[in-house]
């Protein structure tokens, strides 16, 4: 560890994420959330923290395990309803969707408009959103709604900036990668695993069909993930995130590695 980063971390330490009260996760298409964040989600929820879910992009084009006839336009409610179970399973009911098209089909300046609304109006604390600097996401999907929340969680509490996108300002204090090679801080989650795991499997069914390799090989990689991040708690399960305060988003490079 070089000198300046051994200092940033007194100088500007990392934010307390169970510290706050309102917690906004941003998913590109339902199920991303419940795989990327999960258990954390649900652990806020059962502490009484007021948690939101948006998701930005339909999902129609994941037609890979739905039932054998299935079109885009039939998928996208059938989506929708996953997506509201599992939520209700993990405990949020404050549930909205931004309805872009999947796979990259929407200009990047109306996702982050429409994302920029949803802050305004919720007003959180901290933002959870995928990490889009993953140099192993190949999804345009991923990439953009991590991109777009990186943009308004910086401009999130400035009145003129977020009037520039005709939303309301919030107070934004830290922002959590989740889906990311690089955590600096884990929450314990010990005791939420399998409500994730139900989440995901039980309700997500056009994904993830009973039995589908898929599901076999995510189901796996999560335990074996809450796992590894639970040792660095010394706990039985954790989830690891990438986070960033305001002072880290544009004034400190080293915060990044």
């Amino acid at each position: 560890m070089s000198l300046t980063k051994a200092v940033l971390r007194f100088a500007a330490p990392l934010p307390d994420l169970e510290s706050f009260e309102r917690f906004l996760f941003v998913g590109p298409h339902p199920d991303d959330i419940e795989i990327g964040a999960g258990a954390t989600a649900a652990k806020l929820a059962s502490l009484g923290k007021r948690v939101c879910f948006v998701i930005c992009i339909d999902g129609r084009y994941g037609l890979a395990n739905a039932p054998a006839g299935t079109t885009p336009t039939d998928l996208i409610p059938i989506r929708m309803e996953e997506a509201r179970r599992s939520a209700s399973m993990l405990g949020v009911q404050d549930l909205r969707f931004l309805g872009f098209c999947d796979g990259g089909f929407y200009e990047q300046k109306e996702l982050i408009q429409a994302l920029a609304k949803v802050v305004g109006d919720f007003k959180p604390d901290v933002i959870f959103a995928p990490d889009p600097d993953v140099s192993s996401e190949c999804h345009a999907d991923h990439r953009n709604v991590g991109a777009a929340a990186r943009q308004i969680a910086c401009f999130a509490p400035y009145k003129d900036l977020m009037a520039g996108y005709g939303a309301s300002p919030a107070p934004v204090k830290a922002l959590a990668y989740y889906m990311t090679a690089k955590p600096n801080r884990t929450i314990n989650t010990s005791g939420f695993l399998d409500r994730q795991l139900d989440a995901i499997f039980s309700c997500h069914r056009s994904q993830f069909p009973e039995g589908c390799a898929e599901a076999k090989a995510i189901r796996l990689y999560l335990k074996l993930r809450s796992a590894d991040h639970g040792i660095r708690r010394f706990a039985k399960a954790a989830e690891g995130f990438r986070v960033l305060g305001q002072t880290h988003m544009h004034c400190l490079p080293e915060a990044g590695d």
